[in-house]
């Protein structure tokens, strides 16, 4: 089978964005929640998003800025702020989530139409969505201007709000079937991650076995 060479420096920013949402899959999506200077509630769904250190905890959002380059809710009220809470979204609120995402103006509440629940953060000024089986509440650590149309938010996790039926309070490890969580695909597609397996990493002498099994050579 061979394979298309794509060089990026050849397409528009477009083209660049529709092959890396269609082939980096599934991507966890970050349900952010930010308030605003004047105190208004913002919520919106950003799929360029993971975890990068543990220690210290830190989690980034890649946030595309408007058309005209002025930043988007989200990505203002994290600067005007500095605090922000990254919501999972699992299969029960696919829907209120899509809502969130509807081009709403600022000084309208995302939560409030999308009938969901805003619960008081604990210790930053920002509300987290009490529907939503995770919540993470962040402070900004830095931001970064990588162009006119994008930043890219780093964010120090402070606390975690987790279902009880999630996590096991000793070893703290979280059930992914209980979680429930979707992923982003590309287009408009979604994906649910019931369809689990586990994989051990094997040792140096597991691999060499089936490499000498495979190849049929002995050194």
């Amino acid at each position: 089978m061979t394979h298309r060479a794509i060089r990026f420096a050849d397409l528009t920013a477009r083209q660049a964005y529709k092959v890396m949402i269609g082939t980096i899959v599934p991507r966890p999506i970050a349900w952010v929640t930010t308030r605003s200077p004047e105190g208004v509630i913002n919520a919106a769904p950003y799929s360029f998003f993971n975890c990068l250190s543990a220690d210290p905890p830190i989690l980034a959002l890649g946030v595309e800025n408007k058309p005209d380059r002025r930043f988007k809710d989200t990505a203002w009220n994290i600067r005007s702020t500095e605090v922000f809470t990254v919501n999972i979204c699992d299969v029960a609120n696919v829907v209120p989530m899509a809502a969130t995402a509807a081009p709403f103006p600022p000084e309208v509440d995302e939560l409030a139409k999308a009938g969901l629940t805003a619960a008081p953060g604990e210790v930053i000024d920002c509300p987290r969505i009490a529907e939503a089986p995770v919540a993470f509440e962040c402070r900004r650590h830095v931001s970064i201007a990588v162009s006119g149309a994008r930043e890219i938010v780093l964010g120090r996790i402070e606390m975690a709000h987790i279902r009880e039926d999630i996590i096991d309070p000793d070893t703290y490890y979280s059930d992914a079937t209980r979680l429930d969580a979707i992923g982003r695909m590309g287009g408009e597609g979604y994906c649910t991650t019931r369809d689990l397996f586990d994989l051990p990493t094997p040792s140096v002498a597991e691999v060499e076995a089936a490499w000498r099994a495979r190849t049929g050579r002995a050194d």
